[in-house]
């Protein structure tokens, strides 16, 4: 007879889900400091889920320091000093205020990052995420637009080449997208700071760090 770690988890937030009941079962002891997690194949069977989505709930784990991952080992866990959950799962208590600021401070550094090491596939990616944000903002689509948004400077977050602001970057927007829902009921703001991102577009584009990170400054702090 399954117990309750072993059911299924239900086909919502699967990462999400399967991050905190790993985190629990850590928590409750099941997994001691420094032991071995099951392979990945052990906790796909054990959740009912993808190899996808085991490997994402581990890097939420991994980000919030719960476990450490060694390529061609296997996945340890963590001393649980200062550690109470998933990082992820903070981000859903947290205040708008709090997440928002999270993500202005994390596009001022991928910007200027992105500056230092995109590649010509990051810039084509961000090209065609900015034209999609514009055409959005055009078509008074807000929903869409938000999402273009969000793409866009994912795309940025992607293109500093550090994996662990790119999964914050992530985490935080995913979060905070129904809230943008819920104030922008229009695409003005986000017309009237297109300008403002074609220049940051550009800085990175001529691998000018400096005037990245100036531009995502004026973005984050424009105000309607």
């Amino acid at each position: 007879m399954m117990n309750a770690n072993n059911l299924p988890v239900r086909r919502q937030n699967l990462a999400d889900e399967v991050a905190s009941r790993l985190q629990q079962q850590i928590s409750l002891g099941q997994y001691e400091t420094g032991q071995k997690l099951p392979t990945e194949p052990e906790l796909m069977q054990q959740f009912g889920v993808g190899r996808s989505t085991i490997r994402e709930a581990v890097r939420i784990l991994a980000n919030a320091g719960l476990v450490r991952v060694q390529q061609g080992v296997g996945t340890f866990v963590e001393s649980q000093e200062g550690i109470s959950e998933p990082l992820s799962q903070r981000f859903q208590r947290a205040q708008f205020n709090d997440l928002n600021e999270i993500r202005q401070l994390l596009e001022v550094k991928i910007a200027e990052k992105a500056a230092l090491h995109r590649t010509e596939s990051d810039i084509s990616k961000m090209q065609a995420l900015l034209q999609k944000r514009e055409e959005m903002a055009i078509a008074n689509q807000p929903d869409e637009c938000i999402q273009a948004d969000i793409d866009f400077h994912t795309s940025i977050a992607a293109a500093s080449k550090n994996e662990i602001m790119v999964d914050l970057y992530k985490t935080v927007a995913c979060h905070l997208k129904k809230s943008f829902i819920a104030r922008f009921s229009t695409t003005d703001t986000f017309a009237q700071t297109q300008d403002l991102h074609k220049a940051l577009l550009q800085s990175i584009i001529d691998q000018e760090p400096e005037k990245a990170l100036h531009w995502a400054t004026q973005i984050i702090t424009h105000r309607d």
